[in-house]
């Protein structure tokens, strides 16, 4: 079995270091990706300190690919040597079941296997992601870049992009829609931009004065500081739809207000239960649902639209070596608006350990 340069977390407290692993060999199904460059999401932080656990050590976190194809199994018909391609999220689902066969591989009823922190089908050997020079995943689970697209900016379109893109797509949200977006920061900003492509008009809540510049530069239309309860009220049946990115525990009854009749809030932080006053929703039949990632056609889908609009994501790249200052601006804050990793700079990294089983 290939072994191959990583960083991982060996515990909860630990930081990432240089570590090798083994990919395993081309199944007839398999494509295997050299790995360019690898998007760094919250939940990374999130589950390498086992904060949402329990975790799964030793872990390679990482679920925003983007790299280039360099070998594929005798029964790929989808990618050839040389491809662009992406790996987001999700490695495997059951695939027969009901919402497997809908597309909607996130929701797979019998158990997806996710890129990291989980266990490949059949085998029970950890998944590791994409803090690596290299991957194999099945066909089905691969993803084709548009070359025309910037591709250290393509890599959180894996994760942020269609996590923003697929509640939109599901309320078919477009012309003559009015939309607010809740928190500016990795979600947030992917949100205002696909939101915007779609021709929406777009307003961005956020408790900042500070974001409204940014917000307007990205797309944004409007800006309500909602923290200004004179602001909040004006915005009383505003919106026919608002997207919540807050990923910490907040009240949701002020942004109820804001939507008209049949308006939606969906929320796609991952929150604590926070409680919804009844009266808000059923004074204007308001709904309050969640959404999570996309399933591999819907990501598809999202990577062709942001190449006919232009949308990537605002990142800052760094190198791999800087990945724990990196988690420590991501807990601060510090970043407009997603890291990147440029992964040829593990390139010849001296690994600490032995190779993981």
């Amino acid at each position: 079995m290939p072994t191959i340069n990583a960083y991982a977390a060996q515990d909860a407290t630990s930081p990432l270091a240089p570590y090798q692993i083994e990919r395993r060999e081309l199944r007839p199904n398999d494509v295997q990706l050299k790995i360019l460059y690898s998007g760094v999401c919250h939940s990374d932080i999130h589950q390498a300190r086992s904060e949402w656990g329990p975790s799964l050590y030793p872990m390679v976190p990482g679920h925003e690919i983007v790299g280039r194809v360099t070998a594929v199994g005798g029964e790929v018909t989808g990618f050839r040597v040389g491809d662009l391609a992406g790996v987001g999220v999700l490695v495997d689902s059951c695939q027969h079941c009901y919402n497997c066969a809908q597309g909607l591989e996130q929701y797979c009823e019998n158990g997806h296997t996710t890129t990291y922190n989980s266990r490949e089908k059949g085998t029970g050997k950890l998944t590791f992601g994409g803090y690596s020079t290299s991957i194999v995943v099945r066909q089905e689970f691969v993803l084709r870049v548009p070359p025309s697209l910037d591709l250290k900016a393509v890599a959180p379109l894996l994760c942020a992009g269609i996590t923003m893109y697929s509640p939109l797509r599901h309320w078919k949200i477009g012309q003559g829609h009015r939309v607010a977006i809740v928190g500016l920061g990795g979600l947030g900003h992917m949100g205002i931009k696909l939101a915007a492509a779609m021709g929406s008009e777009l307003t961005l809540l956020t408790t900042s004065q500070g974001k409204a510049d940014d917000a307007l530069r990205l797309g944004a239309h409007h800006v309500i500081i909602s923290s200004d309860p004179g602001a909040m009220k004006a915005a009383r049946t505003s919106f026919d739809f608002v997207l919540s990115t807050v990923p910490t525990a907040h009240d949701l009854n002020p942004y109820l207000q804001t939507l008209k009749l049949g308006g939606q809030l969906v929320i796609v932080g991952a929150i604590d239960p926070v409680g919804v006053h009844g009266g808000a929703l059923i004074s204007h039949r308001r709904s309050v649902s969640g959404s999570n990632i996309g399933g591999l056609g819907e990501t598809q889908a999202m990577l062709d639209f942001c190449a006919e609009h232009g949308v990537v994501a605002d990142i800052e790249l760094i190198e791999m070596q800087d990945i724990n200052a990196a988690y420590d601006r991501m807990v601060r804050n510090d970043v407009k608006y997603r890291f990147v990793i440029d992964m040829a700079s593990l390139k010849g990294e001296q690994a600490a350990g032995p190779p993981s089983l």
